[in-house]
């Protein structure tokens, strides 16, 4: 067999190690012959589940998809999973709805304009919900005066022509040039973050944009004057580096946090996660098998909330996407 490369590595730390990589392949025992971007038969002939997964997208997804896919992988040695993270749009568009994945992972809902690209190439597919996320707006941890903010302060600064130092946001703090760092506009968290903090006005050009969240993690751990946003998780595998800050969206500054994020106080930054897998693909059995894996292991508090830091599922949204994918599978294959 193989070495996989989360050998010698917690799962925490396998988490976090992939973050900055982008994309990664879980390999089993053997190689499947025959197969293609959407895997072969799923079983090989002999009832072992056996093919190939291909999933993009969200890069606020890719953790939380990562740690399922290991554990799928050390039960399903020939099963192999190749999982990006190309941002929610990126994966849509140049992947999933050219029929080129089995799975998009999506930190925001599919667009009309991604509807319509799936339908022009006969992709159908599902929606599922994986978890629920917190997205956390972060500064330096030497910054002591921006550790709470509204919403309208925090659309100042991401704004087209919008603040362009910390003074100008708020009487008192620092005369010093802003730095952001924030999600590439291929990003379903460019997207949530644009049209719930900013609303009409457009998203500033001045800035670095990634879709590798982790670089927004240390651009700002960098930077005393430098701000950016992500997904919770990132937050949560990288607590000693940057600091949350706390959003106040009309009732007062709530910081973001799993039990913040669960109960709704933390507004207008608490987002279900999506993963969307293609109905041609739950035809074969192992990418039918793993999508109950995932569905199984969203209210897994261990793996969801302890291992990768988002808000789990409920017993009951979770036995809904359940009879959902199971409808879905007894359509495609039957």
């Amino acid at each position: 067999m193989a070495p996989s490369q989360f050998d010698g590595l917690t799962r925490r730390n396998a988490i976090k190690a992939l973050g900055g990589a982008g994309a990664f392949a879980v390999a089993g025992c053997t190689e499947t012959e025959g197969g293609n971007g959407n895997g072969d038969n799923g079983n090989g002939g002999s009832g072992q589940l056996s093919g190939e997964i291909n999933i993009a997208g969200s890069s606020t997804v890719f953790p939380l998809m990562s740690a399922i896919a290991e554990e799928f992988s050390s039960n399903h040695a020939d099963v192999t999973i190749d999982l990006s993270s190309t941002g929610s749009g990126g994966g849509f568009s140049n992947f999933f709805c050219v029929g080129e994945t089995d799975f998009n992972n999506a930190s925001r809902p599919i667009q009309p304009e991604e509807r319509d690209l799936c339908s022009e190439n006969d992709v159908d597919f599902i929606e599922l919900v994986v978890a629920t996320d917190a997205l956390t707006v972060v500064v330096h941890n030497d910054n002591d005066f921006a550790t709470e903010m509204t919403v309208e302060e925090l659309a100042h600064i991401w704004e087209e022509d919008g603040a362009e130092t910390w003074n100008e946001v708020r009487d008192g703090w620092p005369n010093e040039e802003i730095e952001r760092y924030g999600a590439a506009d291929t990003s379903g968290t460019f997207d949530y973050f644009a049209e719930n903090v900013l609303g009409e006005r457009g998203h500033t050009d001045e800035y670095q944009a990634t879709e590798q969240d982790n670089q927004i993690a240390q651009g700002v751990s960098g930077n005393e004057y430098a701000i950016g946003y992500f997904g919770f998780a990132y937050w949560y595998q990288n607590q000693d580096q940057i600091t949350p800050v706390a959003i106040d969206g009309g009732d007062g500054p709530v910081k973001p946090s799993l039990d913040t994020a669960s109960s709704g106080e933390y507004q207008p930054l608490s987002r279900p996660l999506f993963t969307y897998p293609s109905m041609s693909s739950l035809s074969k059995d192992h990418v039918a098998e793993f999508a109950r894996y995932v569905v199984d292991q969203t209210d897994n508090e261990e793996l969801v909330a302890e291992d990768v830091g988002y808000v789990p599922a409920t017993q009951e949204v979770k036995e809904e996407q359940m009879q959902k994918l199971e409808d879905a599978i007894e359509e495609a294959q039957g």
